[in-house]
């Protein structure tokens, strides 16, 4: 243990580095260790939290680099309207959650004044400003944002262009599970769009803070070999970005009180950790907080355009906003508002006629009271007492799993719900005029999904649907179930389970969608090598294996023959989609339902067997290259990798293999684009067996986001060889570090 000084501190609160860099925070009082970590925050991470705010609020291009995917975010950021109503929201807060925030913000502000000027913000020439707790409540809309809406929208939009492009409506619906039923389909092929965001400014906005996937699972103590909960978590996001996202920590205070796991630069939350009595994780449900309606416009009015309601014309409110751009004039802009939302583009740029509104509960008042559920959680000791505070949470939709020290483990779902008019069910946008399809209220939270102490012994999570049949529909994407289906399949084949056995299942390879499709697939291939390959395989997407290689060759040609054809999605759409799992997830998991089916609308009467023998017939065994060789990612720097100082500096790592796919428990997914390399994989582990005052964890990073120090990368080899570290809390009356 090494001390840490804390040469600006203004509160009673002392630090140390453990081996691993990992820092250990003590104090006597709550307050005074959240003031630590503040401090520390700033300390390590504090170009990270500053410029994630900037992006955040809009003001990006001002405060960092006048470029213009930062421009093009900025804008999208502030129509969105992130930044917008903090200061009410902060005083929505009870008085003892305001308290907690001013003490983080402190420590963030004493520990940016001994940071002093990153080398990015020297190169930048960046200004900070305070932090607040206002601050605190944008990172927390950010993270809700980033996970939720842009992957909602996402796929949203790829319905809309999907209609657009002219494929059957019948077919549409089978793809979807009727999730299209009676949606006017003519309306929505009149739709005036704006375009997608740009590659450069969609890739920004994966890089942010955002819980966009996850596995979690808890083991009750009579299937553990001690006797014992045991908990493993690991949230899924961008991974070959350094700084990691999370930064670990451990804060201790009172009487042997600790609190340890992954926390967010910028807020005072534990996103997975566990304290004296309670450890806990966290999956993003996917569920639809946000839509779009088609609103019918028209110029006129006193704001220069009008929407309708029925058959009378209403103004839009304009809100006008200055984006700034460093070393360069303001971009003027104006948004057109209403109850329902903010309109997709500027009306002048698209003309008269239908145009998307966007609403997202994220913006509806008290959804700042989020970052209480956090902070309550730490203090809490009991599984059943911490769901049923965790299920007041509106933001983001979350899957928390839990497990304490009495045996208890829960599963509790949060969030926000609309609930919808007219029948809707969110996938498509509907008519805004037709005043009966808006939103009327909220879901009860008792309706959210829940488990306490099953008798089959655990509880897991992975991002599937969560729907019940008779049920609201949380979740409207088609979602795979493959990773909770086969973290399942492995829990309930131990009964007598180890922390060894939860860290073998987090690098679990196996993937349950070649299990499945290899079903639908092998009957009808000719007998050759590619079908004694496939045979033959694990199904398993370890760096070695050419049979992943081949699946997923066999895969895509499949997957296009039939869904790519000329009355279908088209070809260059589908291998687009095919391309890009981790974007397209929601067509992709519909696709491997509809290959499933004995008939289906998509094959319109054609022969199945064919096709996939057509398929197979392109594809070259002996060209086959293994897994390692498909998916292959660099670590680069988070400020500097893509410009060409970061290069000459080193700030780029050798080639590695990423393990696994879109389906498996690693989910190791890698997206090349032109200009920018993306990944999609465990972004931190964490397993924990509640008996013991200690986490076995790894990430792809370190506490560090200076480049040349020795804790940037400390656990980037752990995290590639599956090993994990121990981290266990520093008692006041251990030795003297």
């Amino acid at each position: 243990m090494k001390p840490i000084a804390l040469d600006q501190a203004s509160r009673p609160v002392t630090a140390f580095r453990d081996e691993h860099g990992v820092p250990q925070i003590h104090a006597d009082d709550w307050r005074d260790v959240l003031y630590g970590l503040g401090y520390m925050h700033a300390l390590d991470r504090g170009t990270q939290l500053l410029f994630a705010r900037s992006v955040a609020n809009g003001s990006a291009a001002a405060d960092i680099a006048n470029q213009e995917e930062l421009v093009e975010t900025d804008q999208f950021l502030r129509r969105v309207g992130l930044h917008l109503n903090l200061e009410s929201e902060v005083e929505l807060l009870d008085a003892g959650t305001r308290e907690q925030l001013q003490s983080y913000c402190g420590g963030v502000n004493d520990g940016l004044q001994a940071m002093g000027r990153t080398w990015p913000m020297w190169a930048t020439n960046f200004e900070r400003s305070d932090w607040t707790p206002e601050s605190v409540l944008l990172i927390g809309k950010l993270l809700s944002f980033g996970g939720l809406a842009v992957g909602q929208m996402q796929n949203e939009r790829i319905l809309i262009e999907l209609i657009h492009a002219g494929a059957s409506g019948e077919a549409l619906e089978e793809l979807f599970q009727h999730r299209i039923d009676g949606v006017d389909l003519e309306i929505i092929r009149q739709l005036r769009m704006s375009n997608q965001l740009s590659d450069e400014a969609l890739e920004l906005l994966t890089d942010l803070p955002r819980l966009a996937g996850s596995n979690a699972w808890a083991v009750a103590p009579h299937r553990t070999q001690n006797g014992s909960a045991l908990l493993a978590s690991d949230p899924h996001l961008e991974v070959n970005r350094l700084p990691a996202i999370w930064y670990e920590a451990v804060l201790n205070w009172g009487d042997a009180q600790y609190v340890m796991g992954a926390t967010l630069p910028g807020c005072p939350l534990f996103a997975v950790a566990r304290t004296n009595r309670l450890a806990w994780g966290v999956t993003y449900m996917k569920g639809d907080t946000i839509d779009y309606f088609v609103e019918d416009c028209r110029q006129g009015g006193e704001s220069g355009w009008q929407y309708r309601r029925g058959e009378q014309w209403r103004d839009f409110r304009v809100r006008r906003e200055s984006i700034g751009r460093k070393g360069a004039d303001d971009k003027e802009v104006a948004f057109y508002e209403n109850e329902l939302g903010v309109l997709d583009a500027d009306p002048n740029d698209l003309g008269e006629g239908y145009q998307l509104t966007l609403e997202w509960t994220g913006n509806a008042e008290g959804n700042g009271k989020a970052i209480q559920a956090w902070l309550d959680v730490v203090r809490c000791g009991e599984t059943s007492t911490a769901m049923s505070i965790v299920k007041k949470c509106p933001q983001p939709t979350l899957c928390w799993v839990f497990a304490d020290i009495d045996g208890h483990i829960g599963l509790q779902g949060c969030g926000r719900f609309p609930i919808r008019g007219g029948g809707q069910t969110g996938l498509a946008p509907a008519p805004a005029w037709v005043e009966s399809n808006h939103w009327n209220g909220w879901i009860s939270s008792d309706l959210l999904p829940s488990i306490y102490d099953p008798e089959c012994g655990f509880v897991a999570t992975a991002n599937e649907e969560i729907n019940q049949p008779d049920g609201p529909m949380f979740v409207t994407q088609t979602l795979p179930d493959y990773r909770k289906r086969r973290a399942d399949e492995r829990l309930a084949q131990l009964d007598s389970a180890t922390l060894q056995d939860m860290q073998a299942l987090q690098y679990d390879l196996v993937s349950l969608q070649a299990r499945d499709l290899l079903e639908v697939f092998l009957p009808h291939l000719d007998d050759g090598e590619l079908k004694q390959a496939l045979t033959d395989w694990d199904c398993s997407y370890g760096p070695d294996s050419h049979e992943a290689t081949l699946f997923l060759r066999l895969y895509r040609n499949v997957v296009v023959q039939i869904l790519g054809s000329q009355h279908g999605l088209g070809f260059r759409r589908m291998l687009y989609l095919c391309s890009r799992a981790g974007y397209s997830v929601m067509v992709l998991s519909a696709a491997d339902r509809i290959l499933a089916q004995a008939e289906s609308l998509w094959w319109r009467g054609a022969d199945k067997g064919e096709l996939i023998r057509a398929a197979a017939a392109e594809i070259d065994v002996k060209a086959a290259e293994p897994w390692s060789a498909m998916n292959t990612f660099h670590f680069t720097d988070r400020f500097f990798g893509n410009h060409r100082v970061g290069r000459v500096l080193g700030y780029n790592s050798r080639q590695y293999a990423m393990p696994g796919c879109h389906a498996t428990l690693f989910q190791g997914h890698v997206l090349q684009t032109a200009k920018r390399e993306s990944t999609f994989a465990p972004s931190y582990h964490l397993v924990t067996e509640l008996s013991q005052d200690e986490v076995w964890t790894n990430l792809p990073g370190g506490p560090s986001e200076n480049r040349f120090s020795k804790y940037y990368k400390t656990d980037v080899s752990r995290w590639l060889a599956g090993e994990y570290k121990r981290l266990t809390p520093h008692r006041p009356d251990d030795e003297t570090p």
